[in-house]
């Protein structure tokens, strides 16, 4: 399938490419457009949006993109899942901005890639593996809770 979302990608338009690469479509092929054209490119590809203003895939009821991605898609069982997801919403929404330890990590994280790698594919590509690696860690917080 293919999806789009806003240009210039940063914390929430990594982890839900992340996400859907990883646990919703395999085959994914994401498009990068203007803020203002992201509803026009779905339409015209048929690509399903996220992490855009007024689109079913984007921030609702304080929740981040990737949150309502995970629900969307019915993820909720995936507690290490879960727990990358406080960290991607505390690094994303500002209001809740450091409201976990690890989020500040993420967001210089995050500009550092962008400053690096301005092209939003490349960024991804590298990004991915920042990723991989930060649910790895939560996959082990969980087990070693015992939750």
């Amino acid at each position: 399938m293919k999806w789009v979302t806003r240009s210039h990608v940063h914390v929430d338009r990594v982890a839900c490419p992340w996400l859907i690469s990883r646990f919703i479509d395999s085959d994914a092929e994401f498009i990068f457009a203007p803020k203002s054209q992201v509803n026009k490119v779905a339409e015209e590809t048929g690509a399903i949006p996220f992490d855009a203003p007024g689109v079913e895939l984007g921030h609702h009821n304080g929740k981040c993109s990737f949150e309502t991605i995970i629900e969307h898609y019915g993820l909720t069982d995936k507690k290490a899942l879960m727990r990358l997801a406080e960290i991607v919403h505390a690094a994303d929404v500002k209001a809740d901005w450091g409201t976990d330890p690890i989020a500040a990590g993420l967001e210089a994280i995050a500009v550092g890639y962008s400053l690096r790698f301005p092209d939003d594919h490349e960024n991804l590509a590298r990004q991915f593996d920042v990723y991989d690696a930060l649910y790895a860690w939560c996959r082990l917080q969980i087990s070693a809770q015992g939750k």
